[in-house]
């Protein structure tokens, strides 16, 4: 993205944000810098199109509508409640918790990131107590050299060679030069593996990190996609051959001003008041009805899940163990 673009979506967010009147094209033509740039109405449009793709792939609600019913053109304006983050409201566990993250990752790759998230919760207003005792404990997960170089080829897309050593033998027997395409590396039972495509046997494979003897080499000019659909972990355990789960729509309701998340991951359908609280009913793509469950049960009273009954029941079981009243078994 040029520099120009990029500057010119700011400004179209910023002012699309200091408004809560949904502003019509002409009027965000003569506002926002960069587009009385356009050389004529039609070039406007399209660079105008062109952005307001640009915003909703990047996850930003943005709202269509008029302010009247006498307008004819419609607007466009984006809702703080939906953009915005909600307030961090962290208890004296879990900040122990995040405390005890930041010291988990024994590996220069994670280790500036878990102390960059802690200073963002501290510039926010969350007090980390590192005193307390589970930030006394002095775990590590520790990752095998090969894994920094094996990420960065599977998130550039860029096809690997290195050698691998066969189970249950040394270090200096039993290894074979393998060519990857990597699709990512996932951790699986305290193992870490990279898992994708490899070339001399013509079939996806799985690779223990630890198994890697010696340097990762990365071929820049051999350029891999991964394929759409790939469960990695299904495949390092060994359910990959299973045909994917059918995609599901879950119908939640979300209070005003909170679970941001839940709206930029679904598609508001309607406003609906729940127990005199005002909030949006939103539709979510899902597959897997525990994994919607274990995220969505972390908004607490925020979300309710109306439909499917099973998605329901499942969120319920699992605030009842939260609150100490369910069976945690």
């Amino acid at each position: 993205m040029s520099t120009a673009r990029a500057e010119r979506l700011v400004n179209l967010v910023l002012c699309l944000l200091s408004t809560r009147q949904y502003l019509t094209a002409e009027r965000i033509r003569g506002i926002v810098p960069g587009y009385a740039d356009a050389a004529s109405d039609e070039a406007f449009f399209r660079m105008f199109e062109r952005d307001k793709t640009e915003l909703r792939e990047l996850g930003i609600p943005l709202e269509t509508g008029k302010n009247s019913t006498f307008d004819a053109i419609d607007g466009y304006r984006i809702a703080r409640r939906d953009y915005e983050l909600g307030e961090v409201d962290l208890e004296p566990d879990e900040t122990a918790a995040v405390a005890l993250a930041v010291r988990l990752w024994d590996s220069p790759e994670f280790t500036g990131q878990a102390r960059g998230a802690l200073l963002k919760l501290r510039a926010a207003g969350v007090e980390v107590d590192q005193s307390a005792p589970a930030a006394s404990v002095q775990p590590r997960v520790r990752v095998e050299p090969a894994f920094a170089p094996l990420l960065a080829a599977a998130q550039n897309g860029m096809s690997v060679r290195f050698d691998y050593r066969k189970p249950n033998s040394s270090a200096a027997q039993g290894q074979t030069a393998r060519n990857v395409e990597p699709w990512g590396v996932v951790s699986w039972r305290g193992r870490w593996y990279v898992v994708g495509y490899d070339r001399d046997r013509t079939a996806p494979r799985c690779f223990r990190l630890s198994r890697i003897v010696g340097q990762v080499s990365t071929d820049t000019a051999a350029r891999t996609n991964r394929p759409d659909g790939v469960n990695l972990l299904e495949m390092v355990a060994g359910t990959g051959d299973t045909e994917p789960t059918p995609s599901s729509t879950a119908t939640v309701w979300v209070a005003d001003g909170r679970a941001a998340g839940v709206r930029r991951s679904g598609q508001v359908v309607e406003r609906r008041e729940v127990a005199g609280t005002p909030g949006d009913i939103v539709h979510l793509e899902f597959r897997h009805v525990e994994r919607l469950a274990g995220w969505l049960t972390g908004f607490g009273p925020d979300v309710l899940v109306l439909d499917p009954d099973v998605l329901a029941k499942t969120v319920h079981e699992r605030l009842l163990v939260a609150a100490g009243l369910g069976d945690q078994r």
